[in-house]
């Protein structure tokens, strides 16, 4: 299958977390649940923040984006999931697999990129509390999600350029249940060297240099929290760090977890069983972190959902 003639007839078959055939109904109402719940709950944090003027702050800007960014995330891979289930199919197109590639790339760095915008942003709060809205204003703010746009964007752009040049065999078979950059580059008949080149220099620039700066920003306000006399006081700063430190966890935790996975074992289907946790479950779970360990998002969802309360 030459990369520069590809037709939509073209298709890769995309092997999936297990092919037993007990599994797939109960690998569809997992999926699917998990989807809702996911779409459901980020969706519920843009409408609170949105719709709360307390909420309209920095923190909750960036926490906005997240969510924004969580729902594309999920919605690139689940959807095709869901459908081969249904269908009992293995099937991708050429074309499809580029795509999902593509956006899969730009929602999975941009979460990255948040989530030290984020930290930065809490560095300023505690450390620099008197200049916080000097700093964090509405221009840099737009200003460094715009960047980080834009970077993903480009350096997504040049991967799928790359991917271009490779040649596929008939019936190419990916270990994964949605088409992976890495997966893709291991199974072209063609050379990759270029290929892994990049994708090795574009992972330490986006994937080092973010976790990096969180790590930097969380060792300032360590000392910073140190210097405090006040118990309270550090309880505090602490707290606004709270939801942000568990959702840096789980998605480097879960996200280096799928790596180790993959390097430790050499087995696909664990390789894929870890992706779940990275590409499914974390999106999931991060509307349960910022409302359930915030008082301020949980008071505004309690009023969102009390204005669409029928009256009695």
């Amino acid at each position: 299958m030459e990369a520069g003639n590809h037709t939509e007839e073209s298709q890769f078959l995309l092997l999936g977390l297990s092919e037993h055939p007990d599994l797939q109904p109960l690998l569809f109402g997992a999926f699917l649940s998990v989807y809702l719940v996911t779409v459901l709950g980020n969706l519920l944090i843009i409408l609170a923040v949105s719709s709360d003027p307390h909420l309209h702050t920095p923190m909750y800007f960036f926490l906005s984006n997240l969510s924004f960014v969580d729902i594309c995330f999920v919605s690139t891979t689940v959807p095709k999931v869901l459908v081969n289930l249904q269908a009992q199919s293995k099937d991708i197109s050429y074309t499809g697999c580029l795509t999902q590639v593509y956006f899969f790339m730009i929602f999975a760095v941009m979460d990255g990129f948040l989530l030290t915008v984020m930290a930065y942003d809490r560095f300023v709060a505690i450390c620099h509390p008197l200049h916080y809205m000097v700093i964090m204003n509405p221009h840099l703010c737009g200003l460094l999600v715009l960047m980080s746009w834009f970077i993903i964007f480009l350096v997504a752009l040049v991967h799928i350029l790359l991917l271009r040049r490779l040649t596929f065999c008939i019936g190419t078979k990916i270990p994964h249940f949605f088409c992976e950059l890495a997966q893709m580059i291991m199974v072209a008949c063609s050379d990759t060297l270029v290929n892994k080149i990049f994708l090795f220099v574009a992972t330490a620039l986006l994937g080092v240099f973010p976790l990096t700066g969180i790590l930097l920003s969380y060792s300032r306000i360590a000392l910073s929290l140190m210097r405090m006399s006040s118990a309270g006081g550090k309880y505090k700063a602490f707290s606004t760090c709270g939801s942000h430190l568990s959702a840096v966890s789980l998605y480097y935790g879960t996200s280096l977890g799928v790596y180790l996975s993959s390097d430790g074992t050499h087995s696909p289907q664990r390789s894929s069983a870890a992706s779940v946790m990275y590409t499914v479950v974390t999106p999931m779970l991060n509307p349960f972190i910022y409302s359930l360990r915030n008082k301020d998002v949980k008071g505004a969802l309690g009023r969102l959902l009390g204005r669409g309360a029928p009256c009695p």
